[in-house]
């Protein structure tokens, strides 16, 4: 048995022999459009006070552009879900691929704020069932016991589109500016969305989707939110991938700069570490719920040392460049246990329902992503600062803002119920 891999398609029927061929092109087609969504998503960072310089953008501009980023991954979700239960990731995906390839030349063509904002907004929804389709599909492939194995596997080779956006990004646009990388990454989006539509399978072989009636968009979206202590987990899931986002995607590129003086050569390096971290804590927290028999404190520990990084960094005055740097890839590592929350959230549903419980509970996480930034991005102007970029106190009150979010998730959460996955598979939760 592969680490990658199950054993069996599922569990109902292990006569019928698995499609090792299929499994592996799915985990590969999962990966592209995950690293192509996290490139998108973290891009602005490294190469921040280039697009400030040349777009003329404003604290609130750039904390808004990243914002529109989330919203547009917000709005589509319930309608996402229900495409997912209807017709299947694989169309869905293939067609908000082209949305993510024109939002690409649209970053590479961008004249203005305005036009970044938009850029942003159009490859947001582009991305809308990037992430999602792999809770889905992985769901619909993998025994329940190997879920979090199987998302950590994908999430983890999704962060190549950190390390993307990190130093090679920085370096391409020292080289021949920004645009140039925009338009090559929608090249890249075109061919992941063709990848997408011809190899990937809703169903393994054998199985076929549950004969369920319909449930209406709307009623559907109620059924998932009525779930009882499915709220809970979502308190943590609203704001455990923003606290590291903020910071990852939006802030380290001008903190590094205007506080600790770093070029985009040098903030690219520290954002390929940060990438760098979060890949193999998340291959190392991915298999712990399985080793301890719990999603939720293993969840927890990690929000708690996640905490600890934020609250230093905003506590800490006059902190050293090596110090800081300590600091964010410590809560990059400490972040990489969304597997961990996806998985909590998926245990609650039934299969005919894996389509608008995963986008449902994703627009906790995007509700968190789309608020959080444009709150950070009003900070700066609070603290007048005389020399160049943005007050260091500014950023202590950045890092603060998330960290008092952070708690406020993790009190909720530690209310709610665990989720063993060493138990049967019956999507009933444990105390």
């Amino acid at each position: 048995m592969s680490v990658l891999l199950p054993d069996r398609p599922h569990e109902s029927d292990p006569k019928i022999p698995f499609a090792w061929k299929a499994a592996a092109v799915l985990l590969a087609a999962l990966a592209s459009t995950t690293i192509l969504s996290q490139f998108f998503r973290s891009a602005t960072s490294v190469i921040g006070p280039e697009l400030i310089r040349d777009l003329q953008l404003s604290s609130e501009a750039l904390g808004f552009s990243n914002t529109a980023f989330f919203v547009a991954l917000l709005i589509p979700q319930v309608l996402v879900g229900v495409l997912f239960d209807r017709i299947g990731p694989r169309i869905t995906v293939s067609f908000l691929s082209i949305l993510m390839v024109v939002g690409a030349f649209l970053h590479a063509t961008a004249e203005s704020g305005t036009g970044l904002i938009v850029a942003r907004f159009i490859t947001g929804l582009g991305c809308a069932g990037s992430f999602m389709s792999s809770v889905v599909l992985i769901s619909r492939w993998y025994p329940r016991r190997s879920w979090t194995m199987a998302l950590s596997w994908v999430f983890a080779l999704s962060q190549a589109g950190f390390f993307l956006a990190g130093l090679p990004l920085a370096a391409v646009s020292e080289w021949i500016g920004w645009r140039v990388a925009f338009a090559g990454m929608g090249v890249a989006a075109a061919l992941s969305g063709i990848m997408f539509f011809l190899f990937v399978r809703d169903y393994p072989p054998g199985k076929r989707p549950e004969a369920t009636a319909h449930v209406g968009a709307l009623a559907g979206l109620r059924q998932v939110l009525a779930t009882p202590g499915l709220l809970r987990v979502l308190a943590l899931f609203l704001v455990a991938y923003t606290a590291f986002a903020s910071v990852m995607l939006l802030w380290a590129g001008p903190y590094l700069n205007d506080v600790h003086g770093l070029d985009a050569i040098g903030r690219g390096q520290v954002l390929f570490g940060m990438a760098l971290f979060q890949t193999v804590a998340g291959l190392v927290i991915g298999p712990l719920d399985r080793v301890f028999n719990t999603r939720k404190w293993v969840a927890v520990a990690n929000a708690a040392v996640a905490l600890i990084a934020l609250v230093s960094l905003a506590t800490i005055r006059d902190i050293s460049t090596p110090a800081a740097v300590g600091l964010l890839l410590l809560l990059s590592a400490a972040s990489a246990y969304g597997t961990i929350l996806l998985t909590h959230i998926r245990s609650h549903f039934p299969d005919h329902l894996a389509g608008r419980g995963a986008t449902t509970g994703n627009m906790a996480q995007l509700i968190g992503a789309a608020v959080l930034p444009a709150i950070t991005g009003f900070i700066p102007a609070l603290f007048p600062h005389a020399g160049p970029g943005y007050s260091p106190i500014a950023y202590q009150w950045i890092f603060a803002t998330l960290a008092i979010a952070l708690v406020i998730g993790l009190a909720v959460y530690l209310t709610a119920k665990d989720s063993k996955p060493n138990n049967p598979p019956d999507p009933v939760l444990e105390a």
